[in-house]
């Protein structure tokens, strides 16, 4: 079953595409928790539930009734309707991990659709989920930003870094590039050689870090240091410009 969390038009805040006037579909559930990111959601019964700052588009047990059951691709078309929009509008499909729903006959409808009409899609991904991209040649059309988690996701190696997927997505892909979460804290602990381990599957896509927070202030007191590590490396820097902007993670 396929299940939308939220829609909205902003701006692309993060990435190669930063300020891209984007209309974004986050789709529910995930295949991490990253519970090491520490952000806090409350949840319907009143509980705090911990992850990274989309937490609320990745706990199914706490926040699925929210969400939205997707009967057909139309009812997702449909939502572009909704907007005052400009021709072929760029759309952002996020999650939690929107590639839990590859497979999907709906979601391939509906993936078809948007290229059809001239749409440049971009996938933001953690980078975990294989794509049969022979069976379904329409994801060769697509932009990946491959968001592969780091140490500091409290995430298992094994989990959060398939270099056999990374390679697929990088040769495949219309385009990719990584977009990574970074804490201050995490730049003196082997920061760059576990980078280094995680491109070196697909060493030609290049590498954007952004700080790592769910709040301005958090954005804010990671942002220098990352600053001149990404200079230090020759990474490209990426604010989190929506985050910087309205200080909050829904709808924007």
């Amino acid at each position: 079953m396929l299940y939308l969390v939220e829609h909205f038009y902003s701006i692309q805040g993060e990435g190669k595409y930063t300020g891209t006037p984007s209309l974004f579909f986050r789709f529910g559930g995930c295949n991490m928790r990253c519970e090491g990111f520490g952000c806090v959601e409350i949840a319907p019964d009143g509980s705090e539930v911990l992850g990274c700052d989309t937490v609320y588009a990745v706990n199914r047990e706490h926040f699925s009734k929210n969400w939205i059951l997707i009967k057909n691709a139309t009812e997702l078309l449909n939502i572009l309707n909704l907007y005052e929009l400009p021709r072929h509008v760029d759309i952002v499909l996020t999650g939690g991990e929107p590639l839990i729903y590859a497979n999907d006959e709906i979601f391939v409808e509906f993936l078809t659709a948007l290229h059809k009409s001239g749409h440049q899609v971009t996938f933001e991904t953690n980078g975990s989920m294989t794509i049969d991209f022979e069976k379904f040649p329409i994801y060769k059309k697509f932009i990946f930003a491959l968001s592969v988690k780091l140490s500091n996701s409290d995430e298992p190696l094994s989990k959060r870094v398939k270099g056999d997927i990374i390679y697929s997505i990088g040769s495949n892909a219309k385009e990719a590039f990584f977009k990574f979460s970074i804490d201050a804290d995490s730049i003196d602990l082997g920061l760059e050689e576990e980078i280094s381990s995680i491109i070196m599957h697909s060493p030609k896509t290049k590498v954007y870090c952004m700080p790592l927070g769910g709040s301005r202030a958090e954005v804010e007191a990671n942002t220098e240091p990352l600053i001149e590590f990404c200079k230090a490396k020759g990474y490209n820097f990426s604010d989190r410009l929506h985050i910087r902007i309205w200080d909050q993670n829904k709808g924007v």
